[in-house]
């Protein structure tokens, strides 16, 4: 057992008592590297035992041989780690699993925007090279991948509330690929408005194919095994204005322990157990941290769905964190599109403020307080929280 002290900066003050967070992380030993999975399996429980105790990871540098590559770790709006401790380290298999104690300093709150879901859509994958994925007939990867991540955010996101569109293809990759940021704003806001969602998702996968080395050339009565690598990236855009607010790069590899004729099952519990599938999983687990943590203090914007005298309906309610009493600001949404086709998207702020007097679901009634009719507010217009 050891004891790894870790000093950090702080970014705000704060006046909580430290507190011990213990969480579990894990990681595929690949090419008999168990140093390698521990510094893996060791930043995983970390950044969970982070955002758990209100803290957000802003650094890449973790553990490297149970030993911090730096002595600071960069915290984005709060909370320090005075020590962490590596209670358990166990190996099943080729997987490496390892639970750490971490002594904490979080902020009573860690941004006020946390209090409420973001509403996210999360849309189709895109397999950039579908011709790397004829070994295993796996053409299908793309929609049961984000299926299989909708899921795991729905289940495990703190902070996120998803909607998954999955059945039809969008043009994201191709203006991705042509540089045409201007059509992907568009479709992002188009995207929001017909879902109703805050933000939106792109996930493009753009390397399923193997390495050229053999992995195990020494047993030559085998079949050759090489390791199948798996690289993506996600794309979060706003859906006020098409803005990108987040973009993170993933590349990982694992064996491919199955015949080079077989037709796989992507639904069949075979795949998502074998070394490959888990390699995926931990990828997926570990992209749901980063934009957990990355959406975590963007501010909830909710839209208005029906105005109507001193009164507004806005589309988050008791699934989001709202609750009655609740205090808003009003945005009136201020579009416009240049003469060179651009969108520019303003807000003009409201002398008005809103108080929600009832609580649904997924939406909420807010009110006036001195009955003053809402001027100019109109459907797709925001509001905003006010912090208490």
């Amino acid at each position: 057992m050891r004891i790894l002290a870790l000093f950090t900066s702080i970014l705000i003050s704060f006046v909580s008592s430290a507190q011990w967070y213990e969480s579990q992380g894990s990681a595929y030993i690949l090419n008999s590297d168990r140093e390698t999975a521990r510094t893996e399996a060791m930043e995983n429980a970390l950044k969970k035992a982070l955002l758990v105790a209100g803290a957000s990871v802003s650094s890449a540098q973790r553990v490297i041989n149970g030993l911090l590559t730096q002595d600071e770790l960069s915290i984005r709006a709060s909370g320090t780690v005075n020590s962490i401790e590596l209670i358990d380290e166990s190996y099943q298999g080729d997987m490496l699993k390892v639970t750490i104690r971490a002594d904490i300093f979080p902020q009573e709150q860690q941004c006020f925007a946390a209090d409420f879901k973001k509403s996210m859509l999360v849309t189709k994958a895109q397999l950039l090279h579908r011709e790397q994925a004829n070994i295993g007939k796996i053409y299908n990867l793309d929609k049961k991948l984000v299926a299989r991540f909708a899921d795991k955010l729905g289940e495990k996101s703190r902070y996120i509330d998803i909607k998954l569109a999955n059945k039809s293809s969008i043009p994201f990759s191709r203006y991705n690929r042509s540089f045409d940021q201007e059509k992907i704003k568009y479709l992002a806001v188009e995207l929001g408005q017909r879902f109703d969602t805050q933000f939106v998702l792109f996930t493009e996968v753009t390397d399923v194919s193997f390495d050229a080395e053999v992995l195990n050339q020494w047993q030559f009565w085998q079949e050759d095994n090489f390791d199948r690598h798996f690289d993506t990236t996600f794309y979060i855009y706003s859906t006020d204005n098409g803005e990108l607010l987040w973009d993170s790069h993933y590349q990982n590899k694992a064996p491919w322990t199955f015949s080079k004729r077989e037709t796989i099952d992507l639904n069949g519990q075979s795949f998502w157990q074998s070394a490959y599938g888990r390699m995926l999983d931990r990828t997926l687990d570990d992209a749901l941290l980063d934009i957990d943590e990355s959406l975590m203090c963007q501010q909830t914007r909710a839209r208005i769905v029906r105005v109507e005298g001193n009164e507004v309906i806005v589309n988050v309610g008791k699934r989001q964190g709202v609750k009655l009493g609740d205090k808003f600001s009003l945005l009136h949404l201020n579009s416009f599109t240049s003469d060179q086709g651009k969108m520019y998207t303003g807000y003009n702020v409201s002398s008005h403020m809103v108080t929600v007097s009832e609580v649904f679901q997924d939406s909420a009634v807010a009110k006036t307080t001195n009955q003053n009719l809402l001027g100019n507010i109109q459907i797709n217009d925001l509001a905003v929280k006010q912090d208490p």
